[in-house]
């Protein structure tokens, strides 16, 4: 019932920055949470940020400083600003929506990011 599109992904080089968008689409519920999962290769997928429909953030430490994330509920768009990127930020960044009242969970695609010189 929810469709969720990534796109911004890429190569950067250590230090350099990149602006990651998911745009969601279906029947969504108003009292929503959308955020960024990330998953390297042989590892389990991890949080790195989430922002409720209100605006309420929760941001990874390993993020915290660097990575910043905001929304346009008119557009039902999440946004993902890194900055000072480091090799270790290399993974596939997954778009996610949950609904507050069923705890329905949608995930995109993903984004390829790789940080390398």
């Amino acid at each position: 019932q929810v469709q969720l599109v990534e796109s911004g992904g890429g190569l950067v080089q250590p230090g350099g920055s990149l602006r990651l968008s998911c745009v969601a689409s279906g029947s969504i519920f108003r009292l929503h949470v959308m955020g960024w999962y990330r998953q390297a290769p042989g590892k389990e997928r991890e949080l790195v940020a989430t922002i409720s429909s209100g605006g309420s953030t929760n941001t990874a430490d390993s993020a915290k400083g660097r990575f910043t994330i905001s929304r346009d509920n008119a557009k039902n768009t999440v946004y993902l600003q890194m900055n000072s990127l480091k090799p270790e930020d290399t993974a596939v960044y997954y778009c996610n929506l949950r609904h507050i009242t069923n705890r329905a969970e949608y995930w995109g695609q993903g984004t390829q990011v790789t940080v390398s010189s």
